[in-house]
């Protein structure tokens, strides 16, 4: 593993009078003014900009206005969980009469809106159907549902293909055309925008003269949520959505539902930062979807009852339970399956197929071989019929959807179809084809990247000095996010005294270190060591890169380091 110092523009941005070293890191990450840093709605990029609006916003007034059926379609992660709620509750808001929502069941439909899905939909009885964080590849089935006579409207994020499915309106900054300034609104963000601009136009027609204005900022705990879990870019914009969701769920303003997931997974809602959301929260929802039904997610964050949330909270932490073991489980025949094979001599592709393994829980595995490994990663189940799910995670500087897209256009016969962004993708093939499809990947890789680009490398933003080791500096760092993709919570680096070191859980390393001088004692953390290297009882002193935290203990706050890599020197 490379320590490396992050990149730095010169000369640095004028930022206010912020500390230098809080200007240091906000220009290391892009910021490049002061009104960058101003996290308050009013600074939120007007829906305006977004194509397709106006058409949206037509079929909606439309549909409120015939007391018409909505049915929302959504997608099964935690992404397409907050955007169904969000576009359920914020309808129901703003005076929808009838709206429900219909999420997929993964392992019997797939992703997006297929015609399969249509005829289920139909049984509802909709009148106008809208997708949430899905759709925009979904050609055949918009198409079905025209035929039925629905009107459609698709609201997604994802990249578009060669093709636009031909709905009444497409809201997707990502599509041809759309001068919207963020291209990394999550799907839960572009339904929030909708809402947004439905309720400017309902005020245009004079709907609130006599009645309150509903406040669709309520929704705001359920769009970081799904911003977050879903790893899109926090540029300036999203970080305003996800600053604002944090405040409303500190103030104790959150659904019923995240409050209980929060209760259940033992955390203070007052103190809550964006890596929780990300490791906390989504986990818990995206495993009923991973391994069960999304609807039980979808049904806490609707949740008015604080019991009945806390009972769905429960069953979504024991969902993940079974998750974690699931995927130690397929992470150990993983690694059996490489164990013989050197570094030097592995694809720069990796290719992994197991036909027990589950199709839920694919992304979590290959996010795990890449962190190890440090290269492009497919881990591929069987979904029946002779055809097998892939899931793949990448690196920076290879873009795996257009990698997919690459080998699509050389290889025609052998991806059934494929979708995704620039670090995470998904894939179907026939059983069949997996070797030859390893191959050509493997190819593609190459072609790509070179053999340093395969080494694990963290991009550090400097040492701290002796002086800096105190509380005031860590709670500064935890509010001066949010932190996240594209954005990351700061890392520093340095050497240190290693003074103890004991196992806490199955494979977390607790260290007490001394600074380099000797001057300054601190407690460190490092999750998921390899307990064929640690502890060490000959080590005396490590590198470390890591974060600096606040541990919470009893009523007690202290300094903690929080370890993203320790190695011995």
């Amino acid at each position: 593993m490379r320590i490396e110092p992050r990149p730095l523009p010169s000369p640095l941005p004028l930022l206010g009078n912020l500390p230098p070293l809080l200007t240091r890191l906000y220009a290391a990450r892009g910021v490049q003014s002061e009104a960058e840093l101003d996290k308050s709605l009013a600074r939120l990029l007007p829906y305006q900009q977004l194509k397709g609006i106006d058409a949206a916003v037509e079929l909606l007034v439309e549909a409120l206005d015939l007391r018409q059926r909505i049915l929302i379609v959504g997608d099964f992660d935690a992404d397409g969980a907050t955007a169904s709620t969000v576009g359920v509750l914020g309808l129901r808001l703003l005076g929808a009469a009838q709206v429900d929502y219909l999420v997929p069941n993964r392992f019997e439909y797939g992703y997006g809106l297929t015609p399969e899905i249509v005829e289920v939909a139909l049984q509802r009885q909709p009148q106008l159907l809208i997708t949430v964080d899905n759709g925009i590849s979904s050609v055949e089935g918009v198409a079905a549902a025209k035929a039925a006579g629905l009107k459609v409207l698709v609201t997604d994020h994802h990249l578009p293909g060669e093709h636009l499915p031909e709905a009444d309106a497409i809201v997707n900054p990502n599509q041809p055309g759309c001068a919207f300034a963020s291209k990394s609104l999550a799907g839960v963000g572009v339904i929030f925008y909708v809402l947004m601009a439905l309720r400017a136009r309902l005020r245009s027609l004079g709907r609130y003269e006599t009645q309150a204005q509903p406040n669709i900022g309520e929704l705001l705990d359920l769009v970081a949520l799904g911003s977050v879990a879903d790893v899109v870019p926090l540029d300036a914009n999203n970080r305003i959505l996800v600053h604002q969701g944090l405040e409303r769920i500190r103030a104790g303003r959150a659904r019923p539902g995240l409050k209980a997931i929060l209760e259940v997974a033992r955390r203070d809602h007052r103190r809550i930062t964006s890596t929780d959301l990300g490791f906390i929260l989504g986990p818990r929802l995206n495993a009923a979807g991973r391994l069960d039904d999304m609807s039980l997610g979808i049904e806490c964050l609707l949740c008015e009852d604080a019991a009945l949330a806390l009972d769905m909270a429960q069953q979504l932490d024991g969902l993940n339970q079974d998750r974690k073991s699931i995927e130690q489980g397929m992470q150990r025949e993983a690694l059996a399956q490489l164990k013989d094979l050197p570094v030097e001599s592995m694809p720069y592709g990796l290719c992994l197929f197991d036909a027990d393994w589950h199709q839920g829980v694919i992304g979590i595995l290959a996010s795990r071989l890449k962190e190890r490994y440090h290269r492009p990663t497919i881990a591929f189940a069987d979904a029946g019929e002779g055809m097998l799910k892939g899931s793949a995670r990448s690196v920076a500087g290879f873009h795996i959807r257009d990698a997919l897209d690459a080998v699509a256009a050389r290889h025609p016969a052998l991806i059934s179809k494929f979708g995704g962004h620039a670090m995470a993708a998904g894939l179907s093939l026939p059983a069949e084809h997996f070797p030859a499809f390893a191959e050509a990947f493997d190819e593609e890789v190459r072609r790509q990247l070179r053999e340093e680009d395969l080494t694990g490398r963290l991009l550090s933003d400097g040492t701290l000095a002796v002086e800096e080791f105190h509380l005031d500096l860590a709670r500064a760092l935890r509010n001066a996010g949010p932190w996240g993709q594209h954005f990351p919570e700061p890392l520093f680096h340095g050497v240190f005294q290693l003074v103890e070191q004991r196992v806490v859980g199955e494979r977390h390393l607790k260290v007490v270190l001394k600074s380099e001088c000797g001057t300054v004692r601190l407690d460190g953390i490092a999750f998921g060591v390899d307990r064929e290297v640690w502890p060490n009882p000959t080590v005396r002193w490590v590198e470390l890169a890591y974060k600096l935290d606040v541990n919470e203990f009893r009523g007690n706050e202290s300094v903690q380091l929080m370890i993203a890599h320790i190695e011995a020197r």
